[in-house]
């Protein structure tokens, strides 16, 4: 069998299990990460080559230096796939793909996936439910936006590289005093109606433009809500067999195809909006989903979406077929929290649900499992006000966005 070479780009540490699998495929494994993670416990065993990239800021890197560096490797090595392990590298992989013709998602289709206000518009045209939007280049357009459409309205980056975060804000004076703040880094926000509802995730695996594999949850926490005013922070399968999952599963496969995704994982959001009960997509990424959400899906399902991503681009680099085994139907539950201790006492956590106590320092973290959607509620509940009582760390907001 012949060896692919792929290069997997990451600014987090992340993809064990991609890796570990690519690995035992028989592909050789280059991995290009930032130089503050170099002592992860990255899976050595699979990785053949490693090479580091210095930040500028989180996350980001010298994009001319990363192009610069992979023409060198480029010259002796015969890269046959590049992979982006996490949001942030979406972006990186495609430039890298489009500057040297390597086969996969190019700049073009990456955008629908990256750039929030690309991905609305897309979505718009497509006939797929989006808030009310508006791009903030232009003056006279945000104020008309305002008058028509009621506060509250979200200012949220285009992209999460952006340094700063997403503000709801409720008056035109803290509309225009937000936006004078962000000053030469107006034109990476997008501007949109704040709707209230329930906030649902989609993860799925696409093969040859096919989506072979779909989970639904819900939030019971919605990230925005944790990361602005901290707390705790759950999601909950949804039953397969549930009016909410086929309702998902249709808009989230008319957003894949709408966005072009022909292969690999996605993480796409929705929220149902308690005023009109109406489904609206919010946005998706072309990877895993973050905050341990594999570990949510594979307990209901008994897919590793890391994993089968992995084996859907070994079988595109091949020629090959691929099918994913028929998934498990059980609930499952997630709870991760800031804590104030580095290791959680978890003694007090123990029950027959529990799937596996999440090693994440200065954090707490439970994925459970069972048959009976009420008994998973309960778990999370429970834990919930435990955390809550005894041991949740509250970090002070971030403040005001700043150029």
């Amino acid at each position: 069998m012949e060896e692919k070479t792929i290069v997997c780009i990451s600014c987090y540490y992340k993809g064990y299990d991609f890796m570990d699998e690519m690995k035992k495929l028989g592909n050789k494994i280059i991995l290009v990460t930032s130089e503050n993670l170099k002592e992860k416990n990255w899976p050595w065993h699979a990785i053949d080559e490693v090479f580091y990239m210095p930040e500028l800021k989180p996350s980001v890197w010298n994009l001319d230096h990363l192009i610069q560096g992979f023409s060198h490797l480029m010259q002796t090595r015969k890269v046959n796939a590049v992979v982006a392990l996490d949001d942030y590298d979406v972006e990186k992989a495609a430039l890298i793909r489009e500057t040297f013709r390597i086969p996969g998602m190019g700049q073009t289709t990456h955008r629908y996936f990256r750039d929030k206000l690309a991905m609305r518009q897309k979505a718009k045209d497509s006939g797929i439910n989006v808030p009310e939007f508006t791009a903030v280049f232009n003056n006279d357009e945000v104020n008309q936006f305002i008058e028509n459409i009621p506060a509250p309205w979200v200012l949220k980056p285009r992209s999460e590289a952006s340094a700063s975060g997403i503000k709801k804000l409720a008056t035109k004076e803290q509309l225009w005093e937000a936006l004078d703040a962000l000053g030469e880094e107006r034109h990476l926000f997008l501007l949109e109606s704040f709707k209230p509802g329930d906030v649902y995730h989609v993860d799925s695996l696409t093969f040859n433009k096919e989506i072979v594999f779909t989970s639904a949850s819900k939030y019971l926490a919605p990230p925005m809500q944790v990361s602005h005013e901290g707390g705790v922070f759950r999601s909950k399968t949804l039953g397969r067999y549930s009016d909410e999952f086929k309702s998902l599963e249709q808009v989230n496969a008319k957003v894949l195809s709408s966005f072009g995704l022909l292969n690999g994982a996605t993480h796409t959001e929705f929220i149902r909006s308690k005023e009109d009960g109406k489904w609206y997509f919010l946005e998706t990424s072309s990877r895993v989903g973050g905050a341990h959400i594999p570990d949510l899906v594979e307990a209901s399902s008994n897919i590793n979406i890391w994993r089968e991503w992995a084996k859907i681009e070994d079988a595109l680099l091949r020629g090959k077929n691929y099918e994913v085994a028929k998934p498990t139907g059980y609930y499952s539950g997630l709870i991760v929290a800031l804590i104030k201790d580095k290791e959680p006492d978890y003694n007090e956590f123990e029950c027959d649900e529990v799937v596996k106590f999440l090693p994440i320092d200065y954090h707490v973290g439970i994925v459970y499992k069972s048959n009976d959607s009420t008994v998973v509620q309960e778990r999370l509940d429970s834990a919930a006000e435990k955390i809550q009582a005894d041991m949740l760390n509250i970090l002070p907001p971030k403040g005001k966005p700043t150029s």
